[in-house]
């Protein structure tokens, strides 16, 4: 297991939110799309991230998957990780509940860990950093 994937998600769930930028197609061309999100978990090997299949976010990443998320937390400076969405969804039944745990505890409406709509994505040819006030930007190995 990659000692940078841990720390990445360490990060991430040491957070309320942090966020995932998705390119939205528009009439006027292709324009950065942001919002929060708030679940990551390693399962074998990867980064584990859940949406709906019903959300513009996934639809957006299956026309172009390219994907960027940051977060800040004080004292820490920020983490960036940038790669390509993999929505093949390969969680298993403790990821989807745990997943399906915290949507719920968001306020949001799942009839199940096994609900249709609930999925899973990776990040792939992933690249992150550490970032500080100071302009550094420390690589985190995947």
């Amino acid at each position: 297991m990659s000692q940078g994937k841990e720390t990445i998600v360490s990060y991430l769930t040491s957070v309320p939110a942090w966020y995932l930028s998705t390119v939205e197609e528009t009439p006027e061309g292709p324009r950065p799309h942001v919002r929060p999100f708030s679940f990551a978990m390693m399962q074998d090997g990867d980064i584990q991230f859940c949406t709906a299949t019903t959300k513009d976010c996934y639809r957006e990443m299956a026309a172009n998957p390219s994907v960027e998320l940051t977060a800040w937390k004080s004292g820490a400076g920020w983490v960036i990780l940038r790669g390509k969405a993999n929505l093949t969804d390969t969680a298993d039944a403790r990821t989807r509940e745990e997943g399906f745990k915290h949507m719920v505890a968001l306020g949001e409406d799942w009839a199940s860990a096994d609900d249709e709509r609930l999925t899973f994505f990776t990040i792939e040819d992933a690249e992150a950093w550490i970032c500080d006030i100071d302009g550094s930007w420390n690589p985190v190995q995947l």
